[in-house]
């Protein structure tokens, strides 16, 4: 049986200062960082138990990033269970655990708010002609890409070599309903006049190790951030930043639902990819979605066409199994995009962000009689992204009611300060909050206090489904100090 997933997401937004001279992104991601004023504890991240050079096929560990000691300082835990820090060049907002796609989405949604907050107060610090500007998207149009990672709980009794075979067409064609449009390519590819997505352009090789160079479609690291004989985590770094509240959810969904089927064996039919790195930009470069691609002992497929095998497997294996009504509305939302897809791409344009873009750069094609090479299609290709309520192009579309909404700012303000209640964030998040002075260091597997006693108290949690409301909010409720919920918990540390 099929692990109950935990997942969530990474975000690394694009930053500039505007007439700023001698800009400089590592400053102005710490301001923004260091400028929040939410709900948070600006405590030391422990790189202790981290170990991004471990490699999931066993190969051992390589030599890992070096960690820069000025940005490692500037880190915030929020009380929704989220790490907000610097990561070299880029203010990242890591979600809190949760265990279902629409959380997950909330979650992630929720970041924008906390970067909307911690920039407007960045800017009082700004020259009176300077405005910050910060993007959710994953490339400055300069051949730098930046990552939008996501985080999937599996067993570890799953053999890696299922995981590659079984998933890599899956990621290479799930792009036609992830990506979030760009004008041009990059990176040494084709010319192209606008593609589905901005990180294909980028992948380079089908398995690896690496986040920032040669990057694979399926990452390798080892970082479970769990006990390591159970669990594995799987790092996905194949995916757009999503403004589309629909589209981070079918993204977040249809991926657990594929690892579910291939934990519990039922995808050992599933479809390879005779030259998955060459299908991934070609892929992108189609937005008429009629590329096909060759396929080992299948012929030639579509990405549509592959998506709707995944789709059907999958959908018998959760009628077989019983899965909850999330599940299901995520089934249903799969198969109406691949449908609408079909019919017309531009018909999705209220739940995607590649053809809403696509939309409204056609729109001032039209109107302006712009060719694809004009620099006001890449300036609004920006601004779609620009996570500025007044100014971003997506915001103005959902204003509108022309892009579908699955939270209301009721919601997405509540998960800017709550944690999840279902998974360890809970725990984490309600210590951040009344513990802020005692809280000195964390790291997602454990806290660290200082009680004042001689030794540090550090607390695990190895489990991510331990440490939720209803396992600990009675005992956090009769612990008014850390020190009495240390005790309470058995006056260990770990």
């Amino acid at each position: 049986m099929a692990l109950r997933k935990v997942l969530g997401t990474e975000t690394e937004f694009g930053i500039t200062v505007l007439n700023q001279a001698g800009f400089n992104p590592v400053v102005a991601s710490s301001a923004v960082v260091n400028a929040y004023a939410g709900n948070r504890s600006r405590i030391r991240w422990s790189f202790d138990e981290e170990s991004p050079g471990r490699d999931l096929r066993g190969r051992g560990a390589v030599d890992s990033p070096t960690i820069d000691s000025d940005t490692a300082l500037v880190n915030t835990v929020l009380t929704n269970g989220a790490r907000f820090y610097v990561d070299h060049a880029h203010p990242e907002y890591s979600s809190p655990e949760c265990t279902d796609p629409r959380s997950a989405a909330l979650y992630d949604k929720a970041g924008e708010w906390v970067l909307v907050e911690a920039m407007a107060t960045a800017q009082e610090l700004l020259g009176p002609n300077e405005r910050m500007v910060i993007h959710k998207n994953n490339t400055d149009g300069k051949g730098n890409s930046y990552g939008f990672h996501e985080n999937y709980l599996i067993a570890r009794s799953i053999p890696f070599d299922a995981i590659v075979t079984q998933l890599t067409a899956f990621f290479v064609t799930r792009q036609i309903f992830t990506g979030s449009g760009k004008v041009g390519s990059e990176n040494g590819r084709p010319p192209v006049d606008y593609q589905i997505t901005q990180r294909a352009d980028f992948f380079e090789e089908e398995v690896g190790l690496e986040t920032t160079l040669k990057r694979p479609i399926i990452n390798t690291r080892d970082e479970p951030h769990a006990d390591p004989a159970r669990y594995r985590r799987l790092h996905v770094i194949i995916g757009d930043a999503n403004r589309s509240e629909i589209q981070t959810f079918l993204k977040l969904g249809t991926t657990a639902l594929v690892l579910d089927a291939i934990e519990d064996g039922a995808l050992n039919d599933a479809i390879e990819l005779a030259d998955p790195v060459n299908d991934v930009w070609s892929v992108s470069h189609d937005p008429t979605l009629r590329y096909s691609m060759e396929t080992v002992g299948h012929g030639r497929l579509t990405a549509l066409e592959i998506q709707a095998e995944y789709l059907q497997v999958v959908r018998e294996y959760a009628r077989a199994r019983g899965v909850d009504p999330i599940w299901v509305e995520v089934l249903d939302e799969w198969e109406t995009i691949l449908i609408d897809l079909e019919r017309d791409p531009l018909s999705t344009a209220d739940r995607l962000d590649w053809t809403a873009k696509l939309r409204v750069l056609e729109a001032y094609r039209t109107r302006d009689g712009l060719s694809w090479d004009h620099p006001k299609l890449r300036l609004l290709d920006l601004q779609y992204h620009d996570i500025d309520p007044r100014r971003g192009l997506y915001q103005r579309l959902v204003d509108r009611g022309a892009m579908r909404r699955l939270f209301n700012d009721e919601e997405i303000e509540s998960a800017v300060a709550e944690p999840p209640e279902d998974t360890r964030a809970y725990f984490r998040g309600i210590c951040v909050r009344r513990y802020p002075d005692e809280l000195v260091a964390a790291n997602w597997d454990s806290l660290v206090f200082d009680i004042g006693e001689e030794t540090l108290k550090r607390v695990p949690m190895m489990e991510p489904l331990r440490g939720t409301r209803s396992l600990v909010a009675t005992m956090l409720d009769a612990s008014p100090t850390a020190a009495t919920m240390i005790r309470a918990l058995g006056g260990n540390d770990g």
